[in-house]
């Protein structure tokens, strides 16, 4: 008998439906997408081995239907395609070939088992003479048709068992499909495609709103908003959305931790599912009670986490705390202060801190700059370590790697998905969409920048610990800037020390107003926010120079968010080498002007170029000779 699960897995099926004798119907799902291509390596002879006589198996893909009947001499296949033909051949059983069941299924691994051959010759195919191919690129970018192989050309259509040899058959890939169907599940979102947070509301509740109506997952930048601004926007984004995916952003304050706790308890206050951490260079009690509220026992004795992490890391060694559960110490503090139970905290000693964690490379804004190529893998032997050490799989826990930093056409998102990538996670390139919280003027800059027009500064949030992050720096000096006045902060120890000539440059080109002048405005903003910072920097030079110097770089994001036409030239854009590749690929398309370019516009175009992306690497790999043009294919239009 027949193991359907063990079908759906080495088959790729949708679903998997057996009739028996009786007319009992026995079901069960799969992940889909492999079907055709496993057929082709694998043929039918182990499932028809497997059936008795008056079963039938039917197995269902994206756009395909493959019924297997099984009768005294031996079965009948029919394959029924959604927009194509339909036929039918016969199948003997072949000798010595073992049913796919239960004793034989293969273990539930990353890489599935794969029967041998039914037979080593090669099916007939009669084609189509009408569908041949003459446009091979334009064919294979034509992501939902299946194409079929022969000595004599590429077609689109033909019947089975008749004619020639039929070589290979290119499948049609979904760009829905693409990534790790478990994280589409997990979070019930259409694709494995993720709009990042970008702080100061770039990510924008437009942007977020606009993607969880599309059935994808896009995070709101509250990084660096005031609190009042943030919760306005979070409470529109709710009542957008309700139950529809929405993300938000959670960027670490080592400066304010209150700031970070309270955004936490903001978070909280009104459901927020999903949190980017970003910036973290530790774990904090914030974070760990955010993932831990509400933490239960379903009633079918499943521990459930409400709320969902995605870890933005490009280290491992910050990467690993968040596979792990949470810190027993910082676990135990929550329960004495009363905000977790007993109970949740057993709980928590079984569950990892983040389920998706995001291998961030070469960035814009925070970042360590990491090749993806090296940075990708090495947290995924990571994951699978961790996996195994704590014994996740056995509780039904996945941990997900994806990939940010560098993804800007379709090629470099293919090429993260091909390396094992389970979703994929953009940023730069959404600070030029129709929905970006920033100023028209910036988004101009933007689309004119090349891949080498980034240079990395001083971080405004991580000033006196030398952090820096990714900016744009055609039309724009911040990077200079910024990092002059480091310097001066590095090496004098107040603002008095600093010799005239720095001085007055800096009063007269940087900030456009006096020392004096900037230091009453900062005394009068800490004053508000937390007036232990004026305390402190009235006892301490050195720290009154970081904040008078951390007002310029405060507000040159503000500058550029606003479109200060007068301030461009100091405008803080936080972008990557990802934004260039993008305005190279778009050049000259559809999707090149400013007001083309909708966030879910950009993430399908994505997608479907790498689904294309796809097809021309099956051609390859079928001996198919490709034009080295199908490997970039242009932004197809929705």
């Amino acid at each position: 008998m027949l193991e359907l699960s063990s079908v759906v897995d080495v088959y790729g099926a949708l679903k998997a439906s057996l009739t028996g004798v009786d007319g009992r119907v026995s079901e069960q799902a799969g992940s889909g997408g492999g079907l055709v291509v496993a057929v082709e390596s694998q043929g039918v002879g182990s499932l028809i081995a497997g059936l008795v006589a008056g079963e039938t198996l039917q197995l269902d893909d994206q756009g395909v239907s493959l019924t297997l009947t099984r009768d005294v001499q031996g079965g009948r296949m029919r394959v029924t395609w959604a927009d194509g033909p339909t036929y039918e051949e016969s199948i003997p059983v072949p000798k010595g070939a073992k049913p796919l069941a239960s004793s034989s299924a293969p273990a539930k691994t990353s890489a599935p088992v794969v029967p041998s051959p039914v037979t080593s010759t090669e099916p007939l195919f009669l084609p189509d003479a009408s569908s041949r191919v003459d446009d091979l690129v334009q064919a294979l970018h034509d992501t939902s048709t299946p194409l079929y192989v022969t000595r004599s050309g590429v077609f689109r259509n033909g019947q089975f068992g008749a004619g020639e040899a039929l070589q290979a058959i290119i499948p049609p890939v979904s760009p829905t499909a693409l990534g790790a169907a478990s994280f589409r599940t997990a979070h019930n979102v259409q694709a494995a495609y993720v709009s990042g947070a970008m702080a100061g509301g770039i990510g924008s509740a437009e942007i977020v709103i606009a993607m969880g109506n599309a059935g994808l997952l896009g995070f709101y930048g509250a990084g660096g908003l005031p609190l009042e601004a943030a919760e306005k926007d979070v409470i529109r984004i709710k009542e957008a959305l309700g139950d529809k995916p929405a993300g938000f952003n959670l960027l670490h304050n080592p400066v304010e931790p209150k700031v970070e706790r309270a955004t936490v308890d903001m978070f909280l206050k009104y459901g927020c599912r999903y949190v980017s951490a970003s910036a973290f260079m530790t774990l904090t009690p914030a974070i760990v009670l955010y993932r831990l509220t509400g933490i239960h026992t379903s009633a079918s004795g499943q521990i459930v986490c409400p709320n969902r992490v995605f870890a933005k890391v490009s280290r491992a060694e910050v990467a690993e705390p968040f596979m792990r559960p949470p810190p027993e110490k910082i676990v135990a503090s929550l329960v004495s202060d009363g905000l977790l139970t007993a109970e949740q905290a057993e709980l928590a000693k079984s569950v990892p801190m983040a389920e998706d964690v995001t291998a961030e490379a070469d960035s814009g804004g925070h970042t360590d700059r990491r090749p993806l190529v090296v940075l990708l893998p090495t947290l995924q032997r990571l994951r699978d370590r961790v996996m195994a050490e704590e014994g996740y799989s056995a509780r039904g826990i996945t941990i997900r790697v994806g990939a940010a930093g560098g993804v800007g056409d379709p090629a470099s998102a293919y090429g993260a998905l091909a390396m094992g990538a389970d979703y994929l996670l953009t940023g730069s390139i959404n600070q030029s969409s129709v929905e970006a919280g920033t100023s028209d003027l910036a988004k101009q800059m933007i689309a004119q920048a090349g891949m080498a027009d980034v240079a990395t500064g001083p971080a405004p949030d991580m000033f006196e610990m030398g952090a820096h992050v990714q900016v744009l720096s055609r039309g724009s000096m911040y990077a200079q800037r910024a990092s002059r006045l480091h310097d001066l902060y590095k090496r004098y120890p107040s603002m008095d020390d600093i010799p005239t000539k720095d001085r007055e440059k800096i009063e007269k080109t940087f900030f456009k107003r006096t020392f004096a002048d900037v230091w009453e405005g900062t005394r009068e903003y800490w004053a508000g926010r937390d007036p232990a910072e004026v305390e402190r920097a009235e006892k301490d030079p050195r720290h009154k120079m970081a904040l008078t110097f951390r007002w310029y770089l405060g507000m040159t994001s503000r500058w550029a968010r606003m479109g200060d036409s007068d301030r461009k030239r100091d405008f803080q854009i936080w972008c990557g080498p990802s934004m260039g590749l993008f305005n190279d690929w778009v050049r000259g398309t559809w999707l090149e002007p400013l007001e083309a370019r909708k966030v879910v516009d950009i993430a399908n175009a994505i997608m479907h170029g790498a689904a294309a992306v796809r097809r021309v690497e099956l051609a390859r790999a079928a001996g198919v000779v490709v034009p080295t043009s199908a490997d970039h294919p242009a932004p197809f239009k929705f």
